[in-house]
């Protein structure tokens, strides 16, 4: 079964469970809605190439692991999109959960999203309760606080603002956990797969500042210019368009480079430049000068 497929039958099994039962129909629904159609699936599909990477000896395991962290992700930008933070309208290309559903059932789905991924991991103790455990302990770690992403939104709201730290926890802390889960999950340590996480989560959030200032809206499928808008610090406004892409371009290539070995070493650096492709924004000579 191809990684997205793969990806998106577990997430669907762990949606059908929190929808299980006599449930509210219209917070059932957008559990749904928040969840589907899921985009690129970038940090899943990280996670389960690392776990292939390192043999994959427990698919049950790191399915539950990909689907966590993707369930921890969506739930991130329902909250993202509210009006107390973002007031995104629009995400992925359609009405944001608040548009769709309301304010109340947008943090009810968010909540929601975060205990079900909990939960998948929970179940995930009956194949391996050593592993899961230590899945358990990384999400959390990379979704509260000081260090994940609930540190990166509350950076948002400080006086002044440590940008690695920032950016670290805004971005980074999802690609962290999507690296170290992918090695557990596979019964391998997580320490020698930080270094690569972290440099994938650095070149996201570069080429996240590059498309919020050089796209549009409706090619982003999310608002543009909040960057400026909101007086975010970005690599943009820093390096400017030509050294924003330099930078990412320096970040990937030590990303490849800080793969710890493995048997699947050399398939699991190809995907980290088929990633990089994606990253990387078209930019018009004009914007280059930006």
């Amino acid at each position: 079964m191809a990684l997205h497929a793969r990806i998106n039958t577990a997430i669907g099994r762990a949606i059908a469970v929190g929808q299980n039962g006599v449930a509210p129909k219209q917070l059932s629904e957008a559990l749904d809605y928040a969840t589907s159609p899921g985009g690129a699936r970038i940090r899943p599909t990280i996670l389960l190439s690392v776990a292939m990477a390192c043999g994959d000896d427990r698919p049950g395991v790191s399915d539950a692991a990909a689907t966590a962290l993707e369930l921890i992700h969506c739930a991130s930008l329902v909250h993202d999109d509210l009006p107390c933070f973002d007031d995104a309208e629009i995400r992925r290309g359609k009405p944001s959960v608040h548009r769709a559903y309301s304010e109340p059932l947008a943090v009810l789905t968010g909540d929601s999203l975060i205990v079900l991924a909990f939960e998948v991991l929970g179940h995930a103790a009956k194949e391996d309760a050593m592993r899961a455990a230590q899945l358990v302990v990384t999400l959390a770690r990379q979704t509260g606080m000081p260090n994940g992403i609930c540190a990166g939104q509350g950076w948002e709201s400080e006086p002044s603002v440590d940008l690695g730290a920032y950016h670290r926890s805004k971005t980074g802390a999802l690609f962290i956990a999507a690296t170290q889960m992918g090695a557990i999950a596979a019964g391998q340590e997580p320490e020698p797969w930080y270094e690569l996480g972290a440099r994938i989560g650095e070149a996201f959030q570069v080429a996240d500042d590059l498309r919020d200032a050089l796209y549009d809206t409706d090619t982003l499928g999310k608002p543009a210019g909040q960057d400026d808008l909101h007086g975010r610090p970005n690599a943009v406004a820093e390096l400017g368009v030509e050294g924003a892409i330099t930078r990412l371009k320096n970040i990937l290539g030590g990303a490849i480079a800080s793969i710890p070995s493995c048997p699947g070493e050399a398939a699991l650096a190809q995907m980290v430049r088929m990633q990089a492709e994606r990253l990387t924004p078209v930019v018009e000579p004009a914007q280059a000068r930006v």
